[in-house]
């Protein structure tokens, strides 16, 4: 993709407002639009999936997924040849589950687990999660009804969107876990997760990144939540860049994009094999 900062400003359209009060980050300096996708140059796309793809549902499994959303992600990871993955905190079951058998490179479970394009083996890039972990932590929710405890191949996930009262115990509770097993905390939008060390939404791009069709190409990042802010700092080793989805706050992306119904639009933008964005 041609650097925006060395040549003159690609078209970019028009995505919309906030859906948020500006007050909500006066303060900060807004980031711009990203340039249009160009397929013709060797750019390499990796999108969350929650929050940037579909929005955020009460629970996991009360996500809406739009009927031309897995075909749109067909037909970019063909036209980016091949250059093009989902890289998500879901479980790559649940991706799955939601997209259908659509064959593109997913990482799911933050990094834990990895599927190349086209392949139905699944690799493992972290140790599961100890047993006594994710009892504790379904333990813990059945102190607070609401809470929603999601367990994964390599990690453990709280929701407490539907009990923001929970949230400081929750936390409590998991730097009590995390330090009796030796795991990471990962926060999110409302969620708290236990996962084994030495995985993330950063090392999962890299580990792309180091494999063709990615090798020598330019990445760039779409996610709207802080546990995509791994991804966005390994992006500069590669001479990449990261979108923030949503509204402004503090980040190492480089470009913004208001919400998912901007996104869709944004990768509806791209110009195709035929010359033609989607329709």
């Amino acid at each position: 993709m041609t650097d925006a900062h060395d040549s003159q400003p690609l078209p970019q359209p028009d995505f919309g407002a906030p859906n948020v009060e500006r007050a909500d980050w006066a303060s900060m300096p807004d980031l711009p639009l990203p340039p249009l996708l160009d397929p013709a140059s060797q750019t390499a796309l990796f999108l969350d999936f929650d929050g940037t793809l579909v929005e955020i549902a009460e629970r996991p499994g009360a996500v809406v997924v739009p009927p031309d959303l897995p075909g749109l992600l067909v037909r970019l990871a063909s036209a980016l040849d091949g250059r093009f993955a989902i890289v998500s905190g879901r479980s790559l079951a649940a991706l799955d589950s939601l997209l259908g058998p659509i064959g593109v490179a997913m990482a799911g479970s933050h990094g834990g687990e990895f599927r190349p394009a086209g392949s139905s083996e699944i690799l493992a890039e972290a140790d599961p999660l100890p047993a006594e972990a994710v009892s504790a932590f379904v333990d813990f929710a059945k102190g607070y009804p609401g809470l929603i405890v999601e367990p994964k191949p390599f990690s453990v996930a709280v929701h407490y969107r539907q009990v923001p009262q929970a949230r400081d115990a929750l936390l409590e509770a998991s730097a009590k876990v995390a330090a009796q097993f030796g795991l990471g905390i990962k926060h999110g939008k409302q969620v708290a997760e236990l996962s084994m060390p030495g995985s993330d939404k950063g090392t999962a791009v890299s580990r792309f990144m180091a494999m063709p069709p990615f090798a020598s190409s330019t990445p760039i990042f779409l996610g709207d939540d802080v546990t995509d802010e791994d991804a966005f700092n390994v992006l500069g080793r590669f001479g990449g860049s990261g979108v923030l989805i949503g509204p402004m706050r503090d980040t190492a992306a480089r470009w913004r994009l208001p919400d998912v119904t901007a996104v869709h639009e944004w990768l509806a933008a791209t110009k195709f094999d035929n010359g033609e964005a989607q329709a």
